[in-house]
């Protein structure tokens, strides 16, 4: 969290950048991700997981660090912070593949639920505090030495993960003549052919897609639009972050009353609905604040259990030999569609209105349930390393 808000800021506020310098940044962020995701995860599938994990942290750690070092030696430049970006997407790539291909082999399959919901209250918490503390921080000890502290976080993450005991299991020996591209093609194979994951897949993609729809348009109507204030916006995001925790924490009680397969459906398609809250505060202006308090609070909440229900789907249903090059594979089609959802938003919004652009952008999420409804996952209750489902 302190990355993401800190760099820009140091663009911005030290080195001048405008909208094209900052825009250029998030699309570096992007290309990183996207050049080597599907790669990270193989090399992931290839080797232990705890090491990648360190490694990745100890790495953009030292990477981070040239920031405030550069700024002190008066050698920071917006291209600096191009490679730092770009260079720490990618090391986040691998660390992520890792991050949740570690986890099923670290408390077991019939843990993962507990244990993605775990994580998920703990990366609430940042979502809630991360703004606020960087914000502090910038303002008692500039954007560039923030970074500083940020780079001793990865530390931090790096020390927790050698503090864990639990031995991991070596990787399968890979066939002779196995290369990265056939495990990579083999990744993909395994996502577009397995009911459930091709299903989670489908919904995850329609989702960002419209998703980016909203996070392109979204403060511009609060503000534009509607003449809500910024503190209004930067109220209703944290609130945001509040809804998300208490997802996070509802999703082993939900899943455990419906079942995995109910959880997902119901979760993803209450949260489409909220959407349309969006275009119609613009109907009744006077309810807007109330309208935008629901959307950030339950949706977050809903988005939040969403996410960890299929995590732990995702885990369940994959072999272990394969969880990296399926979480890259998802991930990578995720990112791969925001950009052009983003700047079809801004074209259609530019045409036709940021409203109805917005509505566009509920009806869209609300189809992403569709993928989950008619698939096998509609009568799942339980996962298992096969992708069977568990009788009721």
């Amino acid at each position: 969290m302190v990355t993401r808000t800190a760099v820009p800021l140091v663009a911005i506020l030290v080195l001048g950048a405008g909208a094209p310098e900052v825009g250029t940044l998030v699309a570096v962020q992007s290309a990183g991700v996207l050049i080597v995701g599907l790669i990270a995860g193989a090399v992931v599938d290839r080797v232990r997981r705890r090491p990648v994990l360190i490694a990745a942290d100890l790495v953009r750690a030292a990477v981070l660090l040239w920031i405030p070092f550069a700024f002190v030696g008066g050698l920071l430049r917006i291209e600096e912070l191009y490679i730092v970006v770009f260079l720490v997407a990618v090391l986040s790539a691998f660390f992520e593949s890792a991050y949740r291909a570690y986890l099923p082999s670290l408390v077991g399959l019939e843990r993962t639920l507990e244990g993605n919901s775990k994580l998920g209250v703990s990366a609430s918490v940042a979502e809630v505090a991360g703004p606020g503390f960087t914000g502090a921080l910038i303002q008692v000890v500039s954007a560039p030495f923030a970074i500083l502290v940020d780079a001793v976080s990865y530390l931090v993450s790096a020390a927790s993960l050698l503090l864990i005991r639990s031995r991991e299991p070596k990787r399968q020996v890979r066939p002779a003549g196995s290369h990265i591209a056939g495990e990579i093609s083999e990744g993909l194979r395994v996502v577009g052919r397995h009911p459930l994951l091709r299903a989670l897949s489908a919904s995850s993609v329609t989702q960002h897609f419209f998703g980016s729809f909203i996070g392109a348009l979204y403060s511009i109507y609060l503000i534009r639009d509607l003449g809500l204030s910024p503190l209004v916006l930067g109220l209703l995001i944290s609130v945001g972050g509040v809804g998300a925790l208490a997802g996070a924490a509802l999703a082993v009680p939900v899943t455990k009353r419906l079942g995995q397969g109910p959880a997902l459906i119901v979760t993803a398609f209450i949260e489409g609905l909220l959407k349309f809250l969006l275009p119609l505060a613009a109907v009744v202006p006077a309810f807007a604040v109330a309208f935008f308090f629901v959307g950030q609070l339950v949706g977050d909440a809903l988005i939040s259990a969403h996410f960890i229900v299929h995590m732990t789907v995702r885990q369940q249903v994959t072999e272990d030999r394969l969880l990296g090059r399926v979480g890259a594979t998802i991930n990578v089609l995720e990112h791969g569609v925001a950009p052009f959802g983003a700047l079809i938003a801004a074209a259609l919004a530019a045409r036709y209105g940021t409203q109805l652009t917005l509505l566009i952008a509920a009806m869209g999420t609300l189809t992403a349930t569709g993928w989950l409804v008619f698939s096998p996952l509609r009568s799942l209750r339980l996962a298992t390393a096969t992708g069977a489902t568990l009788a009721h």
